[in-house]
């Protein structure tokens, strides 16, 4: 073997040496980068849902479809009866967790009534109501909100109790986390949907359905 053999075997080694050390360095890289993007879903996931989040359906449903939405928003009032519908197709295989997103004005105390409505176990039929006629209150830059106490009572809440309650700490603490919540998932409209934990983008009322029902037939 002359030296020129032995320059070109030395260099092939070192070529093979290196190209095995970047393949090693590449998949720890990849590994890292796995790992860091589980890591920031499961903290997505834990800004999704929370244990005092209003919510509908089993608790150990396949799918989770998380709705971010605002009392006072008009979109969201068109949205209620697809999520409605939702519920009725998909009564054990979906669980529909809401979250407060207030971003308009009077949206915060709409938020009381209806916590305060949950402590009477009447939150259900009291969000309808004020959903279905949020024209009558919702009223953007002057919101008529002695007009959704009147709807919420005569939708069976409590008026008297519920002036009281709606002050109670929880509320409050609600109220702040979610906004916490809204501002580090980057949320900007309402309603924004989350489904098994991906944000859902150019959504229709029809999309809505059919993605939930695939995620239904394939979980």
């Amino acid at each position: 073997m002359n030296r020129r053999t032995l320059l070109i075997g030395a260099s092939a080694l070192g070529i093979a040496a290196f190209a095995g050390g970047a393949i090693v360095l590449n998949r720890r890289r990849a590994a890292e980068a796995e790992a860091a993007a589980a890591a920031t879903q499961t903290e997505d996931q834990a800004l999704l849902v929370r244990d005092y989040s209003p919510s509908f359906g089993p608790a150990d449903a396949p799918v989770t479809l998380v709705e971010f939405f605002d009392p006072s928003c008009e979109a969201c009032r068109a949205y209620h009866p697809v999520v409605q519908e939702i519920r009725r197709q998909f009564p054990t295989q979906v669980r529909v967790v809401l979250r407060y997103t207030v971003f308009h004005e009077g949206s915060d105390e709409a938020v009381r009534i209806l916590e305060a409505a949950r402590m009477q176990d009447k939150f259900e039929p009291v969000l309808d109501a004020l959903l279905e006629q949020q024209p009558g209150w919702a009223v953007h830059g002057s919101p008529e909100m002695d007009v959704a106490w009147e709807i919420a009572g005569a939708a069976g809440l409590d008026l008297e109790k519920a002036e009281t309650d709606q002050f109670f700490p929880g509320i409050t603490g609600i109220l702040n986390q979610d906004a916490a919540d809204v501002e580090a998932l980057a949320i900007r409209q309402t309603p924004t949907f989350f489904l098994n934990g991906k944000r859902l983008e150019n959504f229709s009322a029809d999309s809505l359905i059919a993605d939930v029902r695939f995620a239904v037939e394939n979980s």
